[in-house]
């Protein structure tokens, strides 16, 4: 069997949806956290052209960018199935997590921003995920329908993520009253034993994005 290997990092929600996939495919893999601040020759080897994680390094061939890494492994591991069988569905499902690639920038945007621009990031943020709760997740308890597959993974972030990125910069995004659906569906997320044994500790998260928080207000106001 050929080497798995994942340059991750603990508080990035993109070497999680890798992480995921793999265990939910029942991959076996070594896992090495990188220091973003002192990024390792392995990590600038493997992904030259962005620098960055996650990257997957399969029988020595290294992958980079979340959602293509995500491909690869439904593709060179199909047991447990994370894209429908159906043609049409498995496009939507792409659809989706292209959608939630480009607009991923307007959602950071109410976390870097303060002021009336942060008022307007928010607003900005809550439109798209009524449009993600009515469009994409609908009816269904997971994007692709019974089970939890690639889209979910993809939007993992805004179940884990997102409301501490939220409460870090001191506004308030995803609950029950305005996204019942989409709320409801973020619960059931991390209810899923390997999602669930599979997060950062939430209050070392928290800590971690207010300080970076911190850090780009100062940056932003100087």
């Amino acid at each position: 069997m050929e080497e798995v290997k994942l340059l991750g990092t603990w508080a990035s929600a993109f070497s999680y949806r890798v992480l995921w996939a793999l265990k939910l495919k029942g991959v076996q893999y070594e896992y090495v956290e990188e220091d973003l601040f002192n990024k390792s020759e392995l990590l600038l080897r493997c992904n030259p052209v962005h620098k960055k994680i996650p990257v997957l390094i399969h029988g020595g061939k290294p992958i980079a960018e979340s959602a293509v890494i995500l491909e690869y492994i439904e593709e060179i591991w199909p047991q447990n199935p994370l894209l429908p069988q159906d043609p049409y569905e498995r496009t939507l499902a792409r659809f989706w997590i292209k959608f939630g690639e480009d607009k991923f920038p307007i959602f950071y945007k109410f976390f870097h921003s303060v002021g009336e621009e942060q008022v307007k990031a928010t607003k900005e943020a809550k439109e798209l995920l009524k449009v993600i709760e009515e469009h994409g997740l609908g009816e269904k308890k997971y994007f692709g329908g019974d089970n939890i597959g690639l889209t979910d993974i993809a939007y993992g972030w805004i179940a884990c993520w997102l409301g501490v990125l939220a409460e870090a910069a001191g506004v308030q995004l995803l609950d029950a009253e305005s996204f019942p659906k989409l709320q409801a569906w973020a619960d059931r997320f991390k209810e899923v034993p390997l999602i669930k044994d599979n997060l950062p500790d939430p209050d070392q998260m928290l800590n971690y994005f207010k300080l970076r928080r911190e850090q780009l207000v100062a940056s932003a106001t100087s």
